[in-house]
């Protein structure tokens, strides 16, 4: 198992394609199942064994925090870091928290869902000197194509990656286990004072230095727009069902 205890979550854009006209809403507490989208995120790093959480806020910051403070565990260390710059890209609110980190981290999106097999599948398989990309092969699945994150790899190297590559053979998940080094990379990357996460990679990935961690059949789904979040939950009450006819299946058979 990697030993790495620490996550960068990133959180600091306005998410205006989710909230559209709703000004009051802030994302990462969009309600999904019920629950603030954010919360999933979080359990899934707690299961993790994730000891320090930094969230780099920006728009709305003090009422983010405040949001997002009452959902964190009490044995979990949070801090949050606010990106002045928020408005600029998501390579500028890692960068924000680049003395916040010690060791090689957790890196995520506050609108990200996913299983919590691709953490536990991370942790186990990481190389904390490469930057570790999750990646999906199933591109089938992927419910918005246009707008994800085509990835290119060989054997299990990243070597391309950008939403316009014509020929991809996966999709980035928004789940990564990065080293400190990758901020050099993101300082490297900027073009007039702004850079992308995919950026920071694509120039990394020229150094042979990013790994393609293959998830397999588990599920992760990236939320920007209504459409994308009641996919989410039907999938995820889909999931709550089945689990729930195994449990009651088990029951019966007294197995």
């Amino acid at each position: 198992m990697t030993p790495v205890s620490e996550a960068v979550v990133l959180m600091a854009g306005s998410g205006s394609r989710l909230r559209g006209r709703d000004e009051k809403l802030l994302k990462p507490l969009a309600p999904i199942l019920g629950r603030p989208l954010v919360c999933y995120t979080i359990e899934a790093l707690v299961r993790a064994r994730i000891e320090k959480i930094n969230f780099v806020v920006g728009y709305e910051a003090e009422r983010l925090r405040a949001g997002v403070k009452e959902l964190v565990p009490s044995t979990i260390e949070a801090r949050f870091i606010e990106n002045f710059e928020w408005q600029k890209q998501n390579g500028i609110s890692l960068l924000a928290a680049a003395g916040a980190v010690s060791g090689p981290f957790v890196l995520t999106m506050s609108d990200h869902l996913f299983d919590q097999t691709i953490v536990d599948l991370l942790k186990r398989s990481a190389d904390v000197d490469l930057l570790n990309l999750a990646v999906d092969r199933k591109i089938e699945s992927i419910f918005d194509l246009d707008d994800a994150m085509k990835v290119q790899t060989r054997r299990n190297k990243v070597t391309a990656i950008s939403k316009d590559l014509r020929r991809y053979d996966a999709i980035d998940a928004g789940l990564f286990i990065c080293p400190v080094g990758f901020f050099d990379y993101l300082e490297q990357s900027k073009r007039n004072g702004d850079c992308s996460l995919a950026d920071g990679v694509r120039l990394m990935a020229r150094d042979g230095k990013v790994r393609a961690i293959d998830i397999g059949a588990s599920w992760w789904q990236d939320i920007d727009t209504m459409d994308m979040l009641w996919h989410a939950e039907e999938k995820m009450a889909g999931a709550v069902t089945q689990k729930n006819r195994a449990e009651l299946a088990i029951y019966r058979t007294g197995s």
